[in-house]
C-alpha cells in the first residue's frame, strides 16, 4: 500500500478490446473514503472498476489496489486482491436455488472459509451489520429487492474488506431503498472501510454529498461537483 491509499492509479489509459475507454487516469482513494463515481452510460465508470478489481489490464501508467500491482498481477493473485475488496452489483447476482444462508457459505468456501464455527458465526456478523439477521434460512425469492441488495452487501463483507466497490447499487430499487441502502455503505464507511459508487442517480448523490470522481469524455476528474 502507498501511503494511506487503498487505492491509487497514476496516468493510467483504460481500453476496452482495443478502444480506449480512459486515457490519463489518476486516482486516489483512502482508508474509509466514501467516493461517488458519475458519469454517462458509456462514460467509463464501469471500466475504472473493473481495473480496481483486476477484470481489466492497465495498458501504461500505474496502479496499486490493496496493496497488489495492478500492472503485474497475475491471475493467481487476482482471487487473492478480490478477497481484499467487495463488489456489489446492480442485479445482486445471488444463486436463487439456494437459502441466503447457503449463498453466504458457498462464497465463504471458496474464499478459503473451512471451520463450519466460523463460518457460523461470521454469517450471523455481517447480516447483523446489515439488519436481516433473522433472514438467514429464507430463499432469495422470499426478500425485497432492498433485502436482496443487503445480503450482497453482507456477503461483500464476509472476508473483512478494505474497500467496496458498488456498481450502481441502487439501479433496481425504489428511491427510498435506494436511500436506505447508500445510508447502509455511508455507515460501513465510517467503520473503516472504503465505499466507491458508480451511479448517475443524482438525486442519491445529494441526498448523501460526498467527494465526487467524474467519468467524461474519455477523461477522469478526480474532485468533480455535479
Amino acid at each position: 500500500m502507498i501511503g494511506n491509499s487503498i487505492i491509487k492509479l497514476s496516468n493510467v489509459d483504460i481500453f476496452q478490446q482495443k478502444h480506449l475507454v480512459l486515457s490519463n487516469v489518476n486516482v486516489h482513494i483512502d482508508k474509509g473514503d466514501f467516493v461517488w463515481i458519475i458519469g454517462q452510460t458509456g462514460s467509463g465508470k464501469s471500466s475504472l472498476l473493473k481495473v480496481i478489481y483486476g477484470d481489466l489490464n492497465i495498458a501504461s501508467g500505474e496502479g496499486h489496489a490493496c496493496g497488489y500491482d495492478l500492472g503485474k498481477i497475475t491471475d493467481n493473485d487476482i482471487p487473492f486482491l478480490r478477497r481484499k475488496l467487495g463488489i456489489v452489483f446492480q442485479d445482486f447476482q445471488l444463486l436463487t436455488d439456494r437459502s441466503v444462508e447457503q449463498n453466504l457459505e458457498f462464497v465463504m468456501r471458496a474464499t478459503g472459509w473451512t471451520d463450519p464455527k466460523l463460518i457460523a458465526d461470521r454469517m450471523l456478523d455481517v447480516l447483523e451489520k446489515v439488519g436481516l439477521r433473522s433472514k438467514l434460512k429464507k430463499m432469495p425469492h422470499e426478500l425485497s429487492g432492498g433485502e436482496q441488495q443487503r445480503i450482497v452487501i453482507a456477503r461483500a463483507l464476509i472476508n473483512d474488506p478494505e474497500i467496496i466497490l458498488a456498481d450502481e447499487p441502487t439501479g433496481n430499487l425504489d428511491p427510498e431503498t435506494s436511500e436506505e441502502i447508500v445510508l447502509l455503505l455511508k455507515q460501513i464507511s465510517q467503520s473503516g472501510t472504503s465505499v466507491v459508487i458508480a451511479t448517475h442517480d443524482y438525486h442519491i448523490i445529494r441526498t448523501f454529498p460526498s467527494r465526487i470522481i467524474k467519468c467524461e469524455n474519455g477523461k477522469v476528474i478526480e474532485d468533480a461537483q455535479i
